[in-house]
């Protein structure tokens, strides 16, 4: 913005405006400020220069605003209020016409410049549409051309591969011709080895001397292979054969001569322990039969196969000569004697590394020797297989010895292939190497296992025989243990601790089928014939047991028949009659406790067994299919039966217990107990003798069932002898006749068995006894009232008609035809 201020408002320019003003950072503000500054000012200081001439300045007063006067104002209203309006307005109408002019001018340049840019774009266009042809040409030439130097850069490399493989057939050419000569002079006459070149001559160059004679034995070997394989005349068949022949045997003659003397030299090596020596042998022998024989030879030289050495390993793991063998000892020396061949292994293994070209052969060469020389010759002396027709007697130690001493060989052997395998062995299969060593033995293990198990038992029930007949020899007590001394028992007595020992035996045979048969499906098929051994172990003794037991109750009811056919008048006669039915009722109540201890043993054992079932077995036999219910169901089988013994001794007991009850009651029962002749008097309301000592024996010989039996046996043991012994007291009754005071005796001694059986928890019993309490009021109540006392309890007739005629006034009171219309 260009203007020219003189200072006076007359002599003030028109403003110009110029397109450079709206360049850069263009501000509307400014432009108006900068436009209107020359004009606004003037105005301003001449409203103050005519406020000041008048001397009236109102307006502010100590800093506050006032209002003009009347006569001031009137002087302001007649001037303009704005004296610049209109040099402002001229201003605006010029910069409005200057812009209006620029805005044009400007529009003209614009487009003067779209019109060249669209010429220069479309130069532009056509400028880069030429280009890119040219480019495109360009990639098109080099493409060619890296066609074509691969083209070059293949045949360049096939006439390389040429030149090589004519170079190679060059040099194979000159080492073929070569090797003819040499060939020739071992061609010459069989054994002549004395006018060789010196090649095969200096110790100095026997590396090479040994390298190109295996390949003249190569050459020769495969000259003869092409000559019997090609059709040719029979006559130069046979002149090539000879010569190659000869040359064949005198090279086989100096290859072993060479090999010899250098194996010689790698001993002499070996014994000063100079392994860059060795290192250079090993590697010239290994051009003979690919170092086998090196290898071998050096390994077959070794130490630790020394005979002395063997001999040191029995005498460690075997102890002295003659000593039978501990598990323990046994185990012991196997872990000193593999950790001394392991440590030896190793130490060998960082000496071939350094010496043999291929240290993996070599390695498989000295374990291979360990697991077929050293381990089996002490195995040999160690496990001796059993004969199982006739196997080692218990003295010896048995066949669970053996299987002792298989099981520690195999742990320890096992643990000794694995610090074999972290050592090294090549491509050796170290695993099935050791498996191959007890392979004999697992044969027939699982037989010897079984027959071991057998052995244990028979010995065990040997023993158990023989303190049972000792035992028995010495006591001298009461008549049934001096009576079962005169009978052999075959059957020892149970005992909890025994069936234990056998779950002893079992659980260690199942360790060692879990040590031998690591896979699933194999152990289950294993353990399943070892685990009914035991059950035909524990049945066949807990059954034995049972019957042992039941010997002394059938002894007991022999005695008790004696006593019951022995009859006699004689007062001697009848004293020994009443001692010999003591004794026989002694007799059998210790028969009694001795049973009820058996079944209480029975049980327990039969709970071990389970147990050791759910804990040891059941999971094991999962894998195979049926294991598992083939097994449970033969456990069920066995102990079925060992039940069926147990129920016949039971019946036996209950035999026993009533018996000795009905010769209780007829032994200490009065007729005068119910028929007192002092009827009337005040009654006795104390239960009879007979009553009180069949209670007392009662609860004396029961207690031994209560503790012995449990669960459903118990119930139906008592259930079944309080029947019996309410069927008994019924037969026991029907003996004697009853006035009212001896009705109420008898009522007392029904209250008396009532509360006794109460204990059995038996519902049943306890109906029958509350029935005979009832029935028992038909000898207290009067001939008349016997009619209404059963009105309500209709299932009691039967038994309170046979009890109304055991009433003393039965025929007197004639009462049988004054109730016959009751029981019609």
């Amino acid at each position: 913005m260009k203007e020219i201020r003189d200072g006076a408002q007359s002599n003030r320019t028109p403003l110009a405006l110029d397109v450079d003003d709206f360049k850069g950072d263009f501000s509307f503000d400014d432009t108006f400020g900068n436009l209107v500054t020359e004009v606004l000012p003037l105005c301003l200081e001449k409203e103050v220069d005519s406020l000041e001439g008048h001397g009236n300045i109102d307006g502010i007063s100590n800093g506050h605003m006032r209002a003009p006067s009347m006569s001031n104002a009137g002087k302001l209203l007649s001037s303009p209020l704005f004296p610049e309006v209109d040099a402002l307005l001229s201003l605006f109408k010029n910069s409005s016409s200057q812009l209006v002019e620029q805005k044009r001018q400007v529009d003209a340049k614009l487009s003067n410049l779209t019109k060249e840019v669209s010429v220069q774009d479309l130069k532009h266009r056509k400028t880069l549409a030429e280009l890119e042809k040219g480019v495109d040409g360009l990639f098109g030439s080099f493409a060619r051309l890296d066609s074509r130097i691969s083209s070059v850069g293949h045949t360049a490399a096939k006439i390389g591969d040429h030149l090589q493989s004519a170079d190679t057939q060059r040099e194979s050419a000159s080492q073929t011709i070569e090797l003819i000569k040499y060939l020739m002079e071992f061609n010459r006459s069989a054994g002549d080895l004395t006018q060789l070149s010196p090649l095969f001559i200096d110790d100095n160059r026997v590396a090479e001397a040994a390298s190109i004679a295996q390949k003249l034995r190569s050459f020769a070997d495969e000259d003869i292979g092409r000559q019997k394989t090609t059709v040719s005349s029979a006559v130069g068949n046979a002149t090539s054969h000879i010569g190659l022949e000869v040359a064949i045997t005198n090279l086989q003659e100096y290859c072993n001569a060479l090999e010899n003397r250098l194996l010689a030299r790698f001993d002499t090596a070996t014994q000063k322990r100079d392994l860059s020596t060795m290192g250079e042998y090993g590697k010239i022998l290994s051009q003979f039969n690919r170092g086998t024989s090196a290898m071998q030879h050096y390994v077959g030289l070794r130490p630790m196969f020394d005979i002395a050495v063997m001999n040191a390993d029995a005498k460690l793991v075997l102890g002295d000569e003659g000593a039978q063998p501990s598990p323990s000892n046994v185990a012991h020396g196997l872990s000193s004697m593999f950790k001394e061949i392991a440590d030896t292994v190793r130490k060998e293994a960082a000496t071939i590394a350094a010496v043999f070209p291929s240290p993996k052969d070599v390695m498989s060469i000295l374990v291979q020797r360990v697991l077929e020389d050293r381990v089996p010759k002490l195995l040999e002396k160690l496990l001796l297989k059993p004969s199982l027709v006739n196997p080692p007697p218990m003295a010896e130690g048995g066949l669970v010895l053996y299987l002792r001493l298989l099981a520690v060989a195999y742990e320890k052997t096992q643990e000794f292939d694995k610090e074999l395998r972290s050592v090294g062995c090549g491509d050796l299969d170290v695993e099935g190497l050791t498996e191959s060593l007890f392979l004999p033995h697992k044969d027939i293990y699982i037989e010897c296992e079984q027959a071991s198990l057998k052995q244990l038992y028979k010995a065990k029930m040997d023993e158990l025989r023989s303190e049972s007949q000792l035992s028995s020899s010495e006591s001298s007590g009461t008549i049934g243990r001096s009576k079962g001394a005169s009978i052999v028992l075959s059957n020892p007595e149970i005992f909890v601790t025994v069936v234990t020992e056998f779950v002893r035996w079992n659980e260690e045979a199942i360790s060692r089928c879990s040590l031998f048969y690591l896979q699933p499906a194999a152990l289950a098929a294993s353990i399943k014939p070892i685990f009914t051994c035991l059950l035909d172990q524990v049945s066949q003794y807990i059954i034995g047991g049972l019957e042992r037991a039941r010997e002394g109750l059938t002894e007991a009811a022999a005695l008790r028949e004696k006593h019951l056919l022995g009859t006699s008048v004689s007062r001697r006669v009848a004293a020994a009659a009443v001692s010999a039915a003591e004794n026989a009722a002694a007799a059998g109540e210790s028969s009694f406790k001795s049973f009820m201890a058996s079944v209480q043993r029975c049980g327990s054992s039969v709970a071990i067994l389970q147990q050791y079932f759910v804990n040891s077995i059941s999971r094991r036999l999962l894998p195979v299919d049926g294991a598992h219910a083939a097994s449970s169901e033969e456990m069920a089988t066995a102990m079925s039966r060992a039940e069926s013994v147990a129920c016949k001794g039971l019946q036996q007991c209950i035999e026993t217990v009533i018996a000795e009850v009905e010769r209780l009651l007829s032994t200490e029962q009065k007729a005068t107990d119910y028929r007192s002749p002092d009827d009337g008097i005040i009654p006795d309301h104390r239960p009879t003798s007979a009553c009180a000592c069949a209670v007392a024996y009662l609860s004396r010989v029961l207690e031994s069932a209560f503790t012995g039996l449990e669960g459903l046996n118990k119930q139906a043991f008592l259930t079944e002898l309080g029947n019996r012994l309410h069927k008994g007291l019924l037969n026991h009754w029907q003996k004697f006749t009853f006035n009212p005071s001896g009705g109420l005796r008898l009522k007392r001694d029904i209250t008396e068995y009532g509360e006794f059986v109460r204990s059995f928890n038996a519902p049943q019993v306890d109906e029958k006894f509350e029935q005979l309490g009832i029935i028992a009021n038909v000898f207290i109540v009067a001939p008349e009232s016997l009619g209404p006392l059963f009105e309500g309890t209709p299932s009691i007739k039967k038994d309170a008609q046979r009890f109304i005629q055991l009433r003393d006034d039965y025929k007197n009171a004639k009462l049988a035809s004054k109730l016959s219309s009751l029981w019609s």
